[in-house]
């Protein structure tokens, strides 16, 4: 008997309800030869709903604009940045704070298993997993319950590769990368491997990935200043170790196991010398001997997964997930640090290390073909608990006490086909969840406060609806109202407490976050042209704000308001060649002085620039590719802080690769034109001397692949 296997990534059993829906990125569409779209499905989406059908914005990038990207850069930041024009620029840091998306936080998601610790934001939840693991990444653009706590700016998820074909296949590729100018401690090195197969009732994929960071330099030949305190990509090693495991019951039935372990860190042969900010000179580094432990992330994630397609006709999706993680960040002297019972003031050395573990179940059952074949229901329960802490490495004291986060979320998606232009979509889903935290007592430098302990309650009721209306064959309007649940930065609002007599159960700022997402737009394509754009509104009446205060960022609840446009158009002017280009713009005010009128622009590390991306895709013959990208960066000015600013820059990066007898060559060139330039956090969201970081200058990448 034939067999037809469907891959299944773990995504797929991430279900959802809210605010489902999206338009996706018509270049990361696969075409046929006619240059006809062919479906895709958006596994993040928990009804798995079709791309450029939702009312909702959805970007899908591919792996060969993936694999294009990571022959250019190794900082995944960069890669992400370059593909999603409204999130912000890469910090090329091993910290992505200040790395907004549409101006709030995205929650990371690998298969659909929340990366992200929004109850100790430690902004590390970019590199849980190396992007020679992933299949594509699928984004959905605002604010989105679909996968519970902390997508307050979107969803960026992901998705894992799977085992192709019937045979033993296996791949291994090499890369090496050095800065123009060129430095011996500026070379970086790179591997990975894959092993997969399909044998009767069972399919498999192990594969294995090694990085080994060299000094970034800048294009006027300087090192760049290496982040002592939250932790740097340069001067690290890295590696990530993925299996997949699955066995098919029957044809309808299957079972799949899945294990990620990824590390990265620092090889702490570095120290940092501080910029001049007043005087244009950006901080360096120096060989040196650092003081403390090395910074590093360590991610573990694993998943069990059961799925029936035909379950009395229905689809239904069991996940049952965890995830370890933890974040080792640099020391130094701070002054949130001191305690005159340890050390003379202003003499005590610590550094900071995260800690969370999430346990996890999520349950979906669809069912379509209702209503004579018109409506598609979606219902399921997610369940989470969440246990994060922040301890002070160097002397065992405790700054964030252990916080324990229980969620249980029931939920009901619904997708109507109206008529055969107009379809409709709504849902709601119900958040149940609880804190707990002992009574502890904060640092010395907030004054030692006991905080009493508690476990407050929240419940909140999520809605979404939305709108598709084909309004001809070619043009299509969307309309969409969602809302997105998360917490403030519990750690951060409960380490900072400085006022006697607080109670955990009364704290105020520890309220949830709901984020209000309204979002209109059109989809056009005609021949050999596509468009898309949208404007969208996210508003939250008790928000969450980070400000700088004693040497380290703490939270300030507030109402904020932001809105933004994105647009995206696509030309293919030849066969195989394509010229597309993406602008986004996002504007946003906070409410300063607490009388419910937002009257403050945000700053840098709260909101990004605008930017124009251009880029041009050519298949030359099936054995050359090439693309060349563009990305300009908009002058802004902080309002609220006369010491920030933004002076625009733009960037152009290349790629070519060909395809020998056996295996592939690509050749990557970032930073083409060796712009010297200060990126854009260092600018407009820290005045710190020793953050004026500059950004890379020229790097040339060269790369071999083979698959056999």
């Amino acid at each position: 008997m034939l067999r037809l296997r469907y891959s299944l990534p773990l995504s797929v059993l991430s279900f959802s309800l809210l605010p489902l829906t999206a338009a996706i990125s018509t270049a990361a569409q696969a075409q046929d030869t006619n240059n006809q779209l062919e479906p895709v499905t958006v596994t993040t989406t928990r009804g798995n709903s079709e791309a450029g059908e939702t009312p909702q914005k959805i970007t899908v990038i591919n792996r060969d604009e993936i694999e294009q990207q990571m022959a250019i850069t190794n900082d995944q930041a960069q890669v992400l940045s370059n593909l999603i024009p409204s999130y912000s620029p890469s910090r090329q840091k091993l910290t992505n704070a200040g790395e907004t998306f549409r101006g709030r936080n995205p929650l990371f998601l690998i298969d659909g298993i929340p990366q992200s610790n929004p109850l100790r934001d430690g902004s590390r939840d970019g590199y849980t997993i190396d992007l020679a693991m992933v299949e594509r990444i699928e984004v959905i653009h605002g604010a989105s319950a679909e996968h519970g706590l902390g997508a307050t700016g979107g969803i960026i998820n992901f998705v894992t590769r799977r085992p192709e074909g019937t045979d033993l296949r296996q791949h291994i590729g090499v890369g090496v990368s050095a800065p123009t100018d060129y430095e011996s401690d500026g070379l970086s090195y790179e591997t990975d491997y894959r092993l997969e197969g399909i044998h009767g009732d069972w399919d498999f994929l192990l594969g294995g990935a090694y990085k080994s960071r060299g000094l970034f330099y800048d294009a006027d030949g300087r090192a760049v200043g290496i982040d002592q305190a939250q932790g740097d990509t340069m001067d690290s090693q890295s590696y990530d170790v993925f299996m997949k495991v699955g066995y098919w019951l029957d044809d309808t039935q299957n079972l799949e196991l899945s294990v990620n372990r990824f590390e990265l860190e620092g090889n702490h042969d570095y120290v940092g010398i501080e910029g001049d900010r007043a005087n244009g000179v950006p901080a360096t580094s120096v060989k040196g001997d650092p003081a403390g432990d090395p910074v590093r992330n360590e991610a573990l994630t694993t998943s069990l997964s059961y799925r029936n397609t035909d379950l009395a006709g229905n689809d239904v999706r069991l996940q049952l997930y965890t995830q370890r993680f933890r974040a080792r960040y640099g020391g130094d002297t701070f002054g949130t640090f001191q305690d005159p019972t340890i050390a003379p003031a202003g003499t005590l050395f610590d550094q900071s290390q995260n800690e969370s573990d999430k346990y996890g179940a999520k349950f979906t059952l669809t069912r379509d073909g209702l209503l004579d074949g018109n409506l598609k229901a979606t219902t399921g329960l997610d369940l989470l608990q969440d246990e994060t802490s922040q301890i002070l490495a160097q002397t065992g004291r405790e700054w964030v006490p252990e916080t324990e986060f229980q969620n249980a979320a029931p939920f009901l998606q619904l997708n109507y086909q109206a008529t055969d232009r107009l379809s409709l979509h709504g849902g709601v889903r119900h958040e149940y969840a609880k804190l707990d935290v002992d009574t502890y007592t904060t640092l010395a430098s907030y004054g030692s406060q006991t905080v009493q302990g508690g476990s407050p309650r929240f419940e909140e009721t999520l809605f979404n609806a939305g709108v598709v209306f084909q309004a001809t064959d070619w043009a299509q309007l969307f309309a969409n109202y969602s809302e997105g649940f998360g917490m403030p930065d519990v750690g951060r609002v409960l380490r900072a407490v400085d006022e006697p007599g607080q109670d955990v159960d009364d704290y105020v700022n520890l309220e949830p976050i709901v984020t209000d997402n309204r979002e209109i737009g059109a989809r056009l394509s005609q021949g050999a042209v596509d468009f898309e754009v949208s404007y969208y509104e996210s508003d939250s009446d008790f928000g969450s704000r980070l400000a700088l205060r004693n040497g380290v960022f703490e939270v300030q609840r507030e109402k904020t308001e932001i809105h933004g446009v994105e647009a995206d158009l696509g030309w293919r002017f030849r066969e195989g060649h394509r010229l597309s280009a993406s602008y986004a713009h996002v504007s946003g005010k906070f409410d300063s002085n607490d009388n419910g009128v937002v009257d403050t622009r945000l700053d840098g590390r709260n909101i990004g620039p605008d930017r124009l991306t251009v880029r041009w895709q050519a298949n030359w013959s099936p054995k050359l590719t090439t693309q060349v990208q563009g990305n300009h960066y908009f002058s802004r000015g902080i309002p609220s802080d006369p010491k920030l600013g933004f002076d625009s820059y733009q960037l152009f990066d290349a790629f070519a690769g060909y395809r020998l007898g056996k295996g592939q060559v690509t050749v990557g060139v970032e930073n083409l034109f060796n712009e010297q330039y200060i990126t854009y956090f260092s600018q407009a969201a820290s005045a710190l001397d020793s953050r004026f970081f500059a950004g890379r200058g020229r790097v040339v990448s060269l790369g071999y692949n083979l698959d056999f």
